[in-house]
């Protein structure tokens, strides 16, 4: 049993600060370049065919427009919960409530998701059912996000290293096949690459989960800004060499019908032995997006609950460990619920919905932060700006609006629901709150 100690009223829970440059960085592209790229890449070549690498460009310009303002923001509010603090300074706190639910239900929703196609590569692997391999993927990290955030970025960091090594496999498979394809080939035009990069923009979630750190990094303000740029550049530029070399070896018709492409492009470069190893590493990199998932989840929940807008033991922190403990077993707890959802392409989706609808408050809250709180000081500031309005937010904005209609319409109905759910639990609890 965990015992905790007494908390006076008057004292914040705290978090410690354990964590480097190197350590954010390998951790933000460990959840970068996780389940997404591995899983995605397949569906999103059927849409955008031999041309898919120009889909994660295009998902990439987007993520860059909106990774400068939360490198603003996060270098002016270095706290752990993050777009609920930057939406709650510039929108208001019901607002910011509707956001933290959204992004904390996301990150529940997407861990289950991707905790069964872990299982579903483990039962490839082994005779072992794959409800069970979720609910003990999801348990056990868990315990480690409960040892404590060294511990996690650590583990987050070794299967970083195994997942780029996979990508890596799948870019010299590549190699010797470069040119042989042309990389243009649409076969349902822009239209099937815009569609597609609406879809793999899953594969960029994440960059936006590593200023939760914050809280638990040393020097904040200028050590966040610096990891999410780097992160966010080593993952675009691993994922364009990725598609290149995918559709040079097996084209885009084989990426489209495989459940399990990288193995099917390591198949038909090297043979079984290469297929088999593939589908292991696929188990880190979608074990390492279960964790840190799971780790933003429990943190901005954390923060949220410390601000006051969900109930306070979920802000309790461990005495010896320093982690987030309640907070924690309440967001695994939810992914064992979630267990049962549909197939990864609509779940993604709808993770992207909840990103799209997140990116334009967050941009939207460095345009308003400008003239609100014009001499508050702002260690990394966006540069372009026509007097006090700032362009990349602008542009920010606009892009994620544009990625957001291209979603089918199932998708966007299940996010409005979520939505309107936030809402009313935003003005409830909100009342409560003050009354």
């Amino acid at each position: 049993m965990i015992h905790i100690a007494p908390t006076p009223p008057t004292v914040q829970p705290k978090l410690v600060r354990r964590l480097g440059f190197w350590e954010v960085t390998l951790s933000g592209i460990g959840i970068i370049l996780g389940a997404g790229i591995y899983a995605l890449i397949g569906v999103a070549a059927g849409s955008a065919g031999n041309a898919v690498w120009l889909s994660f460009v295009i998902s990439a310009l987007v993520a860059f427009f909106t990774a400068l303002s939360y490198m603003e923001l996060s270098s002016m509010m270095p706290d752990v919960g993050a777009e609920y603090e930057y939406t709650a300074r510039a929108a208001g706190r019901r607002v910011a409530m509707v956001i933290g639910w959204l992004i904390i239900f996301s990150g529940i929703l997407g861990a289950a998701t991707v905790a069964l196609g872990f299982a579903g590569y483990m039962g490839a692997l082994l005779p072992v059912p794959a409800f069970g391999a979720a609910v003990l993927l999801i348990a056990a990290l868990c315990g480690v996000l409960l040892l404590g955030v060294k511990e996690s970025a650590w583990v987050a960091v070794a299967f970083t290293l195994i997942e780029v090594s996979g990508l890596l496999l799948i870019i010299a498979a590549g190699l010797p096949h470069l040119g042989k394809v042309d990389y243009l080939e649409m076969p349902i035009g822009m239209t099937g690459v815009v569609t597609a990069a609406a879809l793999v923009f899953f594969a960029y979630q994440g960059f936006e989960e590593m200023v939760k750190f914050s809280e638990e990094t040393r020097r904040p303000e200028r050590t966040i800004p610096f990891a999410l740029i780097t992160a966010l550049a080593v993952s675009t530029i691993l994922y364009i060499l990725v598609c290149l070399s995918a559709v040079s070896v097996v084209g885009w018709e084989a990426l489209a019908a495989s459940s399990a492409p990288f193995a099917t492009v390591a198949s038909a470069a090297w043979g079984a032995d290469a297929s088999l190893l593939l589908s292991v590493i696929a188990l880190f990199a979608t074990a390492n997006t279960v964790l840190m998932m799971m780790f933003a989840s429990s943190r901005i929940s954390f923060g949220m609950a410390r601000a006051g807008s969900l109930p306070g033991f979920v802000s309790r922190v461990h005495p010896r460990r320093h982690t987030p403990w309640t907070a924690i077993l309440l967001v695994g707890g939810g992914a064992l619920l979630f267990l049962f959802t549909g197939n990864i392409a609509f779940v993604a989706n709808i993770a992207n919905f909840t990103l799209f609808v997140t990116f334009v408050v967050v941009n939207l809250s460095v345009i308003i932060l400008r003239y609100r709180e014009p001499d508050r000081a702002r260690p990394f500031s966006i540069p372009f700006s026509l007097g006090k309005f700032p362009l990349f937010p602008l542009l920010g904005l606009l892009s994620c609006l544009f990625l957001l209609v291209q979603l089918e319409p199932a998708v966007l109905g299940v996010g409005a629901l979520l939505t309107g759910t936030g809402m009313v639990i935003a003005i409830f609890y909100g009342n409560m709150a003050e009354g």
